[in-house]
């Protein structure tokens, strides 16, 4: 691997982008002779990606779920939120 100090990787960032895609290789940015950053190829994931959460075939929902509680509707109409006419 090349290692590149800051000041010539600012000037000549173009052209070391240009060479990291030719290459394939990764360019190491140092400053004072110390490695810091890495200036590496993309590579794009072209993993199949897996639908379904993690939750998947662990959680049940009952067929009452969607069934209204009576007493949960009537305290929210009787609620300050529905104040009777006045």
């Amino acid at each position: 691997m090349e290692i590149t100090n800051i000041s010539e990787a600012k000037a000549s960032l173009s052209q070391l982008i240009k060479r990291v895609q030719t290459t394939d290789e990764p360019i190491i940015i140092g400053k004072a002779g110390k490695p810091v950053a890495v200036l590496s190829p993309f590579r794009a994931d072209t993993s199949v990606r897996k639908l379904g959460g993690s939750w998947e075939g662990k959680v049940e929902i009952s067929e009452e779920s969607d069934a209204l509680d009576c007493s949960i509707e009537n305290s929210f109409y009787q609620s300050s939120v529905f104040p009777e006419n006045e």
